[in-house]
């Protein structure tokens, strides 16, 4: 909703409103609006107005404005557009389980308590002393409306909603329509789940005076299985679980844009937000219940990292690896050898979580490095003789004369050529010895960063455990 608001409002040069809808007491999770100001901000989708930032219709959180509601309450009441309502819970309870058992098509309220006193409301069952105030839904109640992404709509005949509740805090329903009126918002974003909800909405303009706002109702997101996303099932639905896995905000950014619009040309996915803003129309995006499918985010945020250059993607890995703390207060000499072995891992990358582990050897002590017990047992050949081979080939070498590209042809020729074996088997067991495993980046530029005294250190160690 963000992206599209955020968009919409540069095109045209409005405001981005972020206004904290909190009158559902019950629902409120300690922490969660701050994760909203920190997402948003980390995305690059930050508002123009907010509860943190003001604005000239502070303040924007609706649990802070109470008393802007309750006049508007009054008014629809004294004209005969709402009523309040004494029933229990306890009685609404029991009138569902009786409609489902009889099958019944009607859902909604049954206005018991229209036309009532309190008093006389109170001699009947079910009577609770705090009412709710709802509104009277005519029978000729407008169904259709125009959607700026649909077209003309019909929504389902609405029942007779709750508009302030027992609490004294108003329902989304009738809190969006007044701020929404008196924040100046002439397009309301919102999620497809709304549709049913917008003739009530298109009532309260309409009683109280007022022109409605253009709506856009967003499709849902959508799992894999085309099942609904929860965040209590599914961790991606949480946008921060994405920085905390190493996605880059931009494009996270990208691959929300494109579940629900088409490329700017074909096979051209990657785009600036300036870029899609500039050609973004609301009768574009697709209706067809995207899917939220993680794999495309991981190619996607793998062509975001290749086009970083080496310093600004040693930047990202290092904050990041110190926020998740991969890193602690890493030294000068860490922070310089990431920054030489970037351009060796930079093409493997698909989340800068994964910058560090590939590169733990270079950061991990000569003495303290773990050859993996799998990668040894599947060395070829003779690895001893290859490790001697290595060492004294390697020896010869001058300390300054230490480049990937005179490691390698030393090697080629000093071990392979001479022992009359394959590079890949040749090289397999000194790939092991420096790095602990097969499977690393580039052997010989990783050998030049460790320099030849380490790289010399560690073959030695190495050869010794293939003799113990």
């Amino acid at each position: 909703m963000a992206l599209f608001d955020k968009a919409w409002a540069r095109q045209t040069g409005g405001q981005f409103v972020l206004r904290i809808e909190d009158t559902d007491r019950t629902r409120l999770v300690p922490g969660s609006e701050e994760q909203i100001y920190q997402t948003l901000d980390w995305l690059g989708l930050g508002p123009d107005e907010s509860p943190l930032l003001g604005g000239p219709y502070a303040p924007y959180k609706q649990s802070e404005r109470l008393e802007t509601y309750q006049p508007y309450v009054d008014q629809l009441i004294a004209e005969g557009h709402a009523y309040y309502c004494w029933c229990s819970q306890e009685r609404l309870a029991a009138l569902r389980a009786e409609r489902a058992a009889a099958k019944s098509p009607e859902t909604g309220y049954d206005r018991l308590c229209l036309g009532m006193t309190k008093q006389q409301r109170a001699q009947l069952p079910g009577f609770t002393e705090t009412p709710v105030v709802r509104m009277r839904i005519p029978d000729d109640v407008e169904l259709g409306f125009h959607d700026l992404i649909r077209g003309e709509v019909h929504a389902p005949h609405p029942d007779d909603q709750v508009i302030l509740k027992a609490d004294g805090f108003p329902t989304y329903h009738l809190a969006v329509v007044v701020d929404d009126h008196l924040m100046g918002i002439t397009t309301v974003v919102r999620g497809e789940e709304w549709i049913s909800s917008t003739p009530k909405h298109l009532l309260l303009y309409k009683w109280l005076g007022w022109d409605p706002p253009q709506f856009a109702h967003m499709p849902l997101l959508r799992n894999t299985d085309r099942s609904k996303i929860s965040k209590r099932k599914n961790p991606a639905a949480r946008l921060m679980w994405f920085r905390e896995q190493g996605y880059l905000p931009e494009a996270l950014r990208n691959f929300l844009q494109l579940l629900a619009y088409p490329t700017i040309a074909e096979g051209q996915e990657v785009e600036s937000f300036e870029s899609f803003t500039a050609r973004f129309r609301w009768q574009d995006i697709s209706t067809g219940g995207p899917v939220f499918d993680v794999t495309k985010l991981d190619w996607l945020n793998g062509q975001y990292i290749r086009e970083l250059d080496v310093d600004e993607l040693t930047d990202r890995v290092l904050a990041f690896a110190v926020s998740a703390g991969q890193l602690t207060d890493p030294s000068e000499q860490t922070i310089a050898t990431i920054r030489a072995a970037m351009p060796l891992i930079r093409e493997r990358l698909t989340l800068l979580s994964e910058a560090v582990p590939k590169l733990s050897f270079l950061l991990t002590g000569d003495d303290e490095l773990a050859f993996d017990e799998d990668s040894v047992a599947k060395l070829k050949g003779d690895p001893a003789a290859i490790m001697e081979a290595a060492l004294r080939a390697l020896d010869g070498l001058l300390e300054g004369g230490f480049t990937a590209e005179a490691i390698q042809q030393t090697l080629r020729t000093e071990v392979c050529e001479k022992l009359g074996i394959k590079p890949r088997v040749g090289f397999a067991p000194i790939r092991v010895g420096i790095t602990g495993n097969r499977v690393s980046p580039p052997l010989f530029e990783s050998m030049e960063i460790l320099g030849k005294a380490s790289s010399l250190a560690r073959l030695s160690r190495f050869a010794s455990s293939l003799q113990a």
